[in-house]
């Protein structure tokens, strides 16, 4: 049986930014979180530019402060806020609190955008919110020394995300994706060489520095799949589906962050294997069309 389009870019976001927490988190051994997100923009962007640089012209000019405010909210600020998160909490736990940005969606999307929701698909998200829940308070319970303060960065973050979706669904839905990336990358580019060069990275003693190297080339992975090859799938599902849809990558993603947490040394208990359940159902009623009778 063959997979609809919607559901292929969903698997394959879901596997490219599930790993993407554990390549922050070992990024991190050998950079500051401000090297981190600020590196992670400035090869994405070099990577954007070179296969799509020629789509920036095809943006009108009404287009581009909605660009703008895209790259910043769903590009840039989560860039730096989940690099300084992960200093302090699991890369597992990062993925299970960015969970939230479905529910974020639907009330965001209500609130601002105006766009409607069933109560199939509200179901749905509180399902998977009931699931991340469970994640969370077995997390805490598994890993008392965390500072869960840092936690509160993530939830900024996917609060950003479910504004940036919502965004994108309402004022960019005729704009070519990978235009989109490209211009959203275009804004963010000179910003992100600023913060690189205030970060002190290049201060840095690169001379047999294994570790320093080791670090450059997670992020650069990071860059590749995680943020640019990562971006032109989102802002594609997006358009080709629903905000809360696009946004449930944020549930199915948690499997591939989990495993990858446990190859790592992560604690994972029972309860979190019940509550993966209970997300992954959520997945599939925030998706359903049909009102519940």
């Amino acid at each position: 049986m063959r997979l609809e389009k919607k559901w292929v870019y969903l698997i394959a976001l879901s596997l490219i930014w599930g790993s993407s927490f554990i390549l922050i988190k070992k990024s991190l051994i050998g950079l500051s979180p401000l090297q981190v997100g600020s590196l992670r923009i400035v090869f994405s962007s070099i990577m954007i530019f070179l296969i799509a640089f020629n789509k920036i012209k095809t943006i009108q000019k009404d287009k581009w402060k909605w660009i703008a405010v895209s790259a910043i909210i769903g590009t840039f600020l989560p860039a730096f806020l989940f690099a300084f998160a992960e200093t302090q909490i699991d890369s597992a736990v990062a993925a299970i609190l960015n969970s939230l940005v479905p529910m974020n969606t639907v009330l965001i999307g209500l609130a601002v955008f105006k766009i409607s929701t069933t109560k199939t698909q509200s179901l749905g998200v509180i399902i998977g919110f009931i699931g991340t829940s469970v994640l969370i308070i077995s997390g805490s319970e598994l890993n008392p020394d965390q500072n869960y303060l840092y936690s509160g960065l993530v939830i900024i973050c996917s609060i950003l995300y479910a504004t940036n979706v919502n965004l994108i669904k309402k004022h960019l839905f005729d704009v070519n994706a990978v235009a989109i990336a490209a211009g959203q990358f275009f804004v963010i580019f000179v910003p992100s060489i600023i913060v690189l060069v205030y970060s002190g990275f290049f201060d840095l003693e690169f001379r047999n520095n294994d570790l320093l190297y080791d670090s450059l080339l997670y992020v650069l992975l990071l860059s590749f799949f995680g943020t640019a090859m990562a971006k032109i799938l989102f802002n594609k599902l997006i358009q080709i589906s629903s905000p809360v849809f696009a946004s449930s990558v944020t549930y199915s993603m948690l499997i591939v962050s989990v495993l990858w947490g446990l190859l790592d040394g992560e604690l994972f208990n029972i309860n979190q294997a019940v509550a993966t359940i209970l997300i992954i159902i959520g997945v599939y009623l925030s998706n359903k069309k049909k009102p519940i009778d």
